[in-house]
């Protein structure tokens, strides 16, 4: 599989608009700790070592519930207490009513938060391209203020405003009003304006067709959801760590 890289020209921008899990934040780690918790209280036959297997099952999401959130298409906790559901039935775990969902939620939660952290190329990324005089902003599909606590427990929100949530429009990526509107609020022309994110589709290939410089940050490790060759190939420029994004913009050598 292949895709372009750094040596791809791509036109000059005055702003760049970040995703944050799993591109600025290292979400999936996060999900490994409060997953590890989950099991060890609700799933007795998942041993430590099969710890992975529940993150796998949980970022491929099948059943598409997250993304019917970011649709409109039903609440937050409807699709977070079905997901946790489909989780018990693959691992063996207890059926969740609204009650004991909420508890298994509390735990969750905790340790979702406390471990959330920023990936180790972000924070001087971001002050590299302040420094350079482009402005910087975050598009993300989950809600405005819990991505906000997610950028200042990582030490970005100071740097990084918060622009656009799945709760700004009532819908996000990859429909083209959320990233106009990232935009809009950041102030640049989407022509102008570079988009990163690790989803080859929802981030780099909706950017793109919105108009945006779409930027796919394919991080090493597992991906959440197989690319194909066709949707590597149709993406304007890859990297696999944010070390490389200013030079790719032109910013240094």
């Amino acid at each position: 599989m292949s895709a372009p890289r750094g040596a791809v020209s791509l036109p000059p921008v005055d702003g760049v608009l970040f995703d944050i899990d799993d591109t600025l934040v290292a979400t999936r780690e996060a999900f490994g700790h409060a997953l590890s918790q989950i099991a060890r209280r609700y799933l007795p036959d998942v041993s430590p070592e099969r710890d992975d297997e529940l993150v796998t099952a949980w970022r491929a999401d099948v059943t598409d519930g997250y993304g019917r959130y970011t649709r409109g298409e039903t609440t937050y906790r409807e699709q977070r207490m079905a997901r946790a559901n489909d989780l018990h039935a693959q691992f063996g775990g207890p059926v969740l009513d609204d009650d004991a969902y909420d508890a298994w939620d509390a735990v969750f939660d905790a340790a979702f938060r406390s471990a959330w952290a920023p990936h180790d190329d972000a924070s001087a990324v971001v002050d590299e391209l302040l420094t350079a005089g482009l402005v910087v902003g975050a598009l993300s599909n989950a809600a405005t203020a819990y991505q906000v606590a997610k950028l200042e427990r990582a030490g970005l929100g100071d740097r990084v405003p918060m622009l656009v949530g799945v709760d700004t429009l009532g819908f996000g990526k990859p429909d083209p009003r959320a990233f106009a509107e990232a935009c809009r609020r950041l102030g640049t022309d989407p022509a102008r304006t570079a988009y990163v994110g690790d989803d080859v589709v929802l981030d780099a290939i909706a950017s793109s067709d919105a108009g945006l410089v779409g930027i796919w940050l394919d991080r090493p490790g597992d991906r959440r959801i197989p690319v194909t060759d066709d949707q590597a190939a149709a993406v304007q420029a890859r990297i696999t760590s944010l070390d490389e994004l200013p030079a790719l913009l032109g910013l240094s050598a």
